[in-house]
């Protein structure tokens, strides 16, 4: 494996660390959060038992000093929202609920807001089976209640929680994502701009033997082809040189530049490779050496894909003020599930490979045009369409 995937594969076992942790503290918490709401629930339920009982014992008994510990405890477990009923169904009193819609001393009915009482009800009623006590000989009493507020609050905090981690591990995503691609920056940068200085004095000594061949050889016609070769290299430095800066983009006929690279490309590959380019003149905003950059990058995917055996079509079209670039070959295709990882700096399925060629090519497709780039259809065994996307000027 090389070191970019072994890179890469370090990366996807981090992620898959943190969110079969994050999913861990979540789970736990789930967990020990419903322990904790059954427990608590059996308190609240304790509470609203001692209650009804406090409210039994007050209405039988005579001693005063009882009646004022049975005062204190009516008073003390007011947490647990409660309502007395007879067995009529009339409210004989609440506790903890809100004073402001069940007590108004001014008004002669001593409780009000019946639409508010009908909801506490409601949901009482849905908690589960009241407490029956006796009141008065022969007539029974009802005491509904339901959950407290803070039991409430409890039930959701796991939930509440597990948000709170889903952010975090975004947020953290996100930041680890944008570091390693401001990391990645840098090195294809200070790879390039080395890349273009250290082609640039044997650059300058083969035109310095190109004149010397020249003045010799005049009328040799291989000196034209290898002088060629030697602007092609010319413009690979300014490829190189190119990345990391800003490229000036230029309007430019998409089709004639296409045109005039394949009409040099082609020659220097197998002959069994047959190119067809269609499409209107349209313009676009071009860095024509990045540009060419990325046409190479495609048709030489397409030409290891054929196993230097097949066509490779070129359509160019306008769409709603877009230049739409169809390159599609006739190769051994791309499964669905890796029309995105063929992208990823690393991948590669060549044994001498870098898998540098398709990420550059997405970097300069939307980095510096400001377009995209992607596998618009494929077919395992019968071949793959890429679409690029610029903006018409």
């Amino acid at each position: 494996m090389r070191k970019p995937l072994q890179s890469l594969y370090y990366q996807t076992q981090w992620k898959i660390i943190l969110l079969l942790f994050a999913g861990l503290i979540g789970t736990l918490s789930v967990f020990y959060t419903d322990y904790m709401v059954k427990k608590i629930k059996m308190e609240e339920e304790k509470t609203a038992k001692l209650w009804a009982e406090s409210l039994q014992q007050e209405f039988k008994t005579t001693n005063s000093d009882f009646l004022i510990f049975l005062g204190d405890v009516l008073r003390e477990h007011t947490s647990v929202p409660a309502i007395l009923l007879d067995q009529d169904g009339m409210i004989l009193g609440t506790k903890g609920l809100d004073s402001t819609k069940t007590f108004n001393s001014s008004e002669k009915n001593k409780y009000f807001d019946p639409d508010y009482f009908k909801e506490q009800l409601s949901l009482m009623k849905a908690h589960g089976r009241p407490f029956e006590i006796d009141l008065e000989k022969g007539k029974k009493n009802y005491v509904f209640y339901k959950e407290s507020a803070l039991l409430t609050e409890l039930k959701y905090f796991p939930y509440i929680q597990l948000s709170v981690i889903c952010v975090f591990l975004l947020v953290s995503y996100f930041a680890f994502n944008r570091s390693r691609r401001t990391q990645q920056n840098q090195v294809w940068v200070g790879m390039a701009k080395e890349t273009a200085h250290q082609l640039g004095t044997p650059i300058s000594a083969l035109y310095a033997w190109m004149d010397h061949l020249h003045d010799k050889y005049t009328d040799e016609p291989v000196l034209a082809e290898m002088e060629n070769d030697i602007h092609r290299l010319q413009m690979i430095t300014d490829r190189f040189s190119k990345i990391g800066s800003t490229p000036v983009l230029e309007k430019h006929d998409v089709l004639d530049v296409i045109e005039a690279y394949i009409l040099y490309f082609k020659v220097r590959v197998s002959k069994k490779i047959n190119f067809k380019i269609e499409g209107d003149h349209v313009n676009a905003l071009l860095s024509v050496p990045l540009f060419e950059w990325v046409i190479e990058n495609i048709c030489k995917n397409a030409i290891n894909a054929m196993r230097s055996e097949g066509n490779i079509d070129i359509l160019i079209a306008t769409q709603k003020n877009k230049v739409t670039i169809d390159i599609r070959d006739t190769g051994t295709g791309i499964p669905k599930f890796k029309w995105e990882t063929i992208f990823q700096p690393g991948y590669t399925t060549r044994k001498r490979g870098w898998g540098l060629g398709l990420s550059l090519t997405r970097r300069i497709i939307d980095g510096y045009h400001k377009g995209d780039i992607f596998v618009k259809e494929s077919e395992v065994g019968k071949g793959t369409t890429f679409r690029i996307i610029l903006q018409a000027a």
